[in-house]
């Protein structure tokens, strides 16, 4: 019957072992696990070997928020806000505001602004009236101008109108008193190549 040799290994070779197994960990940790799961990348070889790429921070959402809302949009001359100078201030601005407001309400409309197009969504205030409002958008900025037109006892053809902001955002929030009688409210427009829904919020008084 034949003897079976066993091998040993001596206490070297095990602590020989251990540490190569350490060493070799560390290499990996700092040159590949580093740079592709933090970022991190003392000794260049995730920039080599192409591990930094594979890092995601974890505000990638947030820093692209912020990029699309630095984009740069065509500069809103002064000359954009109302009426042209021809367009004369009826007189009826100046009529006194009413005893009483319409009643305190709340709404949300929902708006579709299609692609490359414009529309107005507006309400209805008396004088002095007062209302609080929100809207945002789904997705996307969208070019606004928030005016108002004066209630006029004869039709015109040119309509007097007084903008009160113009910009481009994806939200905006405010209180608002009307200036005088008549339609107040938003023209939005989309130059993106998709529809985008405006929800808007309002609360006080007015009628829709």
């Amino acid at each position: 019957m034949s003897e079976i040799n066993h091998q040993t290994v001596n206490k070297k070779q095990i602590i020989k072992a251990v540490i190569f197994a350490l060493v070799l960990s560390v290499i990996i940790l700092v040159s590949a696990v580093l740079p592709a799961e933090y970022g991190i990348d003392p000794i260049g070889t995730g920039k080599l070997f192409g591990f930094s790429k594979l890092h995601v921070p974890e505000n990638a959402e947030e820093n692209q928020q912020e990029t699309t809302t630095q984009k740069v949009f065509p500069l809103i001359k002064m000359e954009k806000a109302g009426s042209g100078p021809e367009v004369k201030r009826p007189v009826e601005a100046d009529n006194p505001a009413p005893e009483k407001q319409f009643s305190e309400r709340e709404d949300t409309i929902e708006v579709i602004v299609p692609a490359g197009k414009g529309i107005e969504y507006k309400i209805y205030m008396l004088k002095y009236g007062k209302m609080k409002y929100e809207w945002t958008t789904n997705k996307g900025i969208v070019y606004f101008d928030f005016h108002g037109e004066v209630k006029q006892a004869k039709e015109v053809n040119d309509v007097y109108f007084e903008s009160y902001t113009l910009a481009y955002s994806n939200n905006m929030v405010g209180t608002f008193y009307a200036p005088y009688e008549g339609k107040h409210g938003w023209f939005f427009r989309n130059n993106e190549k998709k529809d985008i829904i405006v929800t808007i919020k309002l609360k006080g008084q007015y009628s829709i």
